[in-house]
């Protein structure tokens, strides 16, 4: 055999090594115009992925394996979503909608509920393989429920609340990025705040934050921020504010007030920030929402037998009556069943509609009869209209605002849900950055992306730069949409053509592909 001359042997080997060295990325996406998750303004350029990291953003040299043109889209740090219920994320691993939303990364556990063992929740996540990132908070509700057994309207023993403790250690050292609190929820809205306190207390030595759905989001928001407070500095935490809003008319018009209170406390050395989705409305339990907790307390089964007492039933009607007039609503016309798997006719109806199909008649007192009877038959879930536009956007605008979905996976077709699992980031892009301009493109970017992940101390995300993971989103901030309406929910955003999680794409020119790169995310010490 003859043998190359050792010159040329040796003019092989380099070239085939500056060819390896020209496919040095795994990934390359040209032509883009980077919006780096920091609030800078955009820039032309390349970006650059090895393996589960950006390497490269600016002018690339060389090529990757794949190169994509994005053709002066926009391209961006994976969006976090801080407040969501995906505690069901192993039963819909993809969670679509998120990821069609620009969502690479989700916080579930809020509202005081989560998973009760956090280091199970998350071998189950890596054995089922998600499709995006999922943290989890540990909820008060439910280690309060494991602990009391109940939904009881009295404070824990020193036992009960040493193992309440025990519980969020643990937890937190499993990875939980912090401590939730539900406190209009069954069995939180019983708690004392020296209770909460003392579990606070527990999540700061492990680094964690303190979110919480507080007690009142109503005119009787200044007390529930107070409480924020006082748990925040008695436990040396840091707080979060779970879905910043202001419900019904007796509340309109205080946002600059809220956020002004918020601002001193910071400019006090108190580290709080806040969350919110881009709807009008709310959604959570029936009962939850519109039935008092002391007539809740102690379950299902007390609240059927305090039904079935002619003397307690009257109070209930009484209560809600009142509740009516003094919220100004004049009826439950703002209340809609998003999903009653009792009587699926009810689905998208009112209440007021709802009663004239169970009862034949729509009166304030069929009405309210109506809300006593889902309740009664295993709850259903809500869509409460209620919040004043104007308030919505003086909240969005503020620099501490995080963007925020409070939804989880949805199952396509299934009921009618809120909206805002389907649209948020979308809805944000679209309609407040493009269309009313109420904030900034590259500052609608940082509120989804560096802003929720230094805020969750959730390390190298959130931004485009080496060393970063590489969740990356590439949309069109020329046709994003959020197509999704409370009449009919079912519709993916639009306007993202490609969606990268951990360096591997999930959604690849507007087609979601079989990858499941994501897994579990814990806090960073």
């Amino acid at each position: 055999m003859r043998r190359l001359p050792l010159f040329v042997s040796l003019s092989l080997l380099l070239s085939i090594f500056s060819f390896a060295l020209a496919q040095d990325y795994d990934f390359v996406i040209r032509h883009a115009r980077i919006v780096d998750g920091t609030g800078a303004p955009a820039v032309a350029g390349d970006l650059a992925i090895r393996g589960d990291r950006i390497v490269a953003v600016g002018q690339v040299t060389g090529t990757g394996r794949t190169e994509l043109d994005a053709g002066g889209r926009v391209v961006a740090p994976g969006f976090i979503d801080v407040h969501t219920h995906s505690e069901d994320i192993t039963e819909l691993p993809v969670a679509e909608n998120f990821l069609r939303m620009g969502v690479t990364t989700i916080v579930t556990g809020n509202c005081g509920s989560s998973k009760l063992e956090v280091g199970a929740f998350f071998r189950a996540i890596e054995e089922t393989r998600v499709a995006l990132n999922v943290a989890t908070l540990i909820g008060h509700n439910t280690v309060r429920g494991q602990v009391m057994g109940g939904s009881f309207a009295r404070p824990p023993t020193s036992d009960e609340l040493a193992r309440m403790c025990d519980l969020v250690d643990r937890a937190m050292q499993d990875g939980a990025v912090g401590l939730s609190t539900g406190l209009l929820y069954l069995p939180g809205t019983f708690a004392k705040t020296d209770e909460i306190v003392a579990l606070a207390k527990v999540a700061a030595t492990r680094g964690g934050i303190y979110a919480s759905h507080m007690r009142h989001e109503n005119s009787q928001i200044r007390d529930a921020l107070d409480e924020v407070v006082t748990i925040a500095r008695e436990a040396h935490i840091r707080a979060e504010v779970s879905h910043i809003k202001l419900g019904g008319p007796t509340a309109w018009g205080r946002a600059a007030e809220i956020l002004t209170f918020l601002d001193g406390l910071r400019a006090t050395g108190l580290e709080i920030a806040h969350d919110q989705y881009v709807y009008t409305a709310s959604s959570t339990g029936i009962g939850s929402n519109l039935i008092d907790a002391k007539f809740r307390e102690g379950g299902a089964r007390r609240f059927r037998e305090r039904l079935a007492d002619a003397a307690s039933r009257a109070g209930m009607v009484a209560d809600m009556k009142d509740y009516i007039r003094k919220s100004q609503r004049g009826d439950y016309s703002y209340a809609v069943v998003a999903s009653f798997r009792a009587d699926k006719r009810l689905n998208g109806k009112t209440i007021k509609q709802a009663a004239l199909i169970l009862r034949g008649a729509d009166t304030l007192d069929d009405q309210i009869e109506t809300i006593l009877d889902i309740e009664a038959r295993g709850g259903a879930q809500g869509v409460f209209h209620g919040m004043s536009e104007a308030d919505l956007k003086v909240f969005l605008a503020h620099p501490f605002t995080m963007v925020a979905s409070d939804a989880g996976p949805r199952k396509f077709s299934d009921a009618v849900p809120h909206p805002r699992g389907y649209g948020n980031n979308a809805r944000v892009l679209g309609r407040y950055v493009r269309e009313l301009k109420v904030i900034t493109l590259e500052d609608a970017v940082r509120k989804m992306t560096s802003l929720p992940a230094r805020t969750f101390r959730l390390r190298d995300r959130g931004e485009l730069r080496p060393g970063a993971i590489a969740d990356v989103v590439l949309f069109d901030p020329a046709t994003v949409h959020d197509p999704s309406t409370y009449d009919d929910p079912h519709h993916f955003a639009t306007g993202f053509s490609d969606i990268i999680v951990n360096g591997v794409p999930v959604i690849r020119a507007e087609k979601l592909t079989d990858a499941r790169p994501g897994g579990p995310v814990k806090l960073a010490r």
